[in-house]
């Protein structure tokens, strides 16, 4: 059964998992799906038809909005944006106002076990692989492979990283190794792998 705290705003069309938690005045918009083992922090806002895997942290105050795809086991620091809009505009050239009709949602897509730092911006429509950590404050505008460290505005990769999220150490010819776990990578033509034992 879920725990959502009295103040959050959950809408009954909204799909939420077995042990997933929703705290004090995050909202939780219609047709969202929210997996199993999620922590939805307050304040939070997780936007119409977007998917959250299982066991996804969401902290404090971070915006996910619609279409976006977590993966399970993907970590939002606080305060972190997923954005939707490619030329956002309140009024169209016209001066009207601008509706829903006017414009095509396009999302940002989050595969397994990937970190989004606190105040990071993911612009949509980009991918962050799986394991890839985005570095609180950066400014994502195009796809992050899986494993990398990125950050900076616009975010660069630094770093590879490996499952624990420490940086690798190189321990020859395109082969890194977690400090913390002793997993080796290897890499080839700008992408790294978990190497095969």
């Amino acid at each position: 059964m879920a725990t959502i705290a009295e103040s959050a705003d959950v809408s009954v069309d909204a799909r939420i998992g077995e042990d997933t938690k929703i705290w004090h005045l995050a909202q939780v918009r219609e047709g969202a799906d929210i997996g199993k083992r999620c922590i939805v922090g307050r304040g939070a806002y997780i936007g119409s038809g977007v998917h959250l895997g299982d066991d996804c942290k969401i902290q404090n105050y971070a915006l996910i909005y619609e279409p976006a795809i977590l993966a399970d086991g993907v970590f939002v620091g606080p305060a972190a944006v997923l954005t939707n809009d490619t030329y956002p505009r309140a009024i169209a050239p016209d001066g009207s106002i601008k509706t829903a009709a006017d414009w095509e949602p396009v999302g940002v897509t989050i595969e397994r076990g990937a970190s989004i730092g606190a105040r990071a911006v993911c612009i949509a429509p980009v991918t962050i692989g799986a394991w890839a950590t985005v570095a609180a404050g950066a400014v994502v505008t195009k796809d992050v492979p899986a494993f990398a460290l990125v950050a900076g505005v616009p975010a660069r990769r630094i770093r590879w990283v490996g499952r624990a999220g420490v940086p690798l150490e190189q321990a020859g010819d395109g082969i890194w190794v977690c400090p913390q776990t002793g997993a080796r990578y290897s890499e080839s033509n700008g992408e790294l792998r978990e190497a095969v034992e």
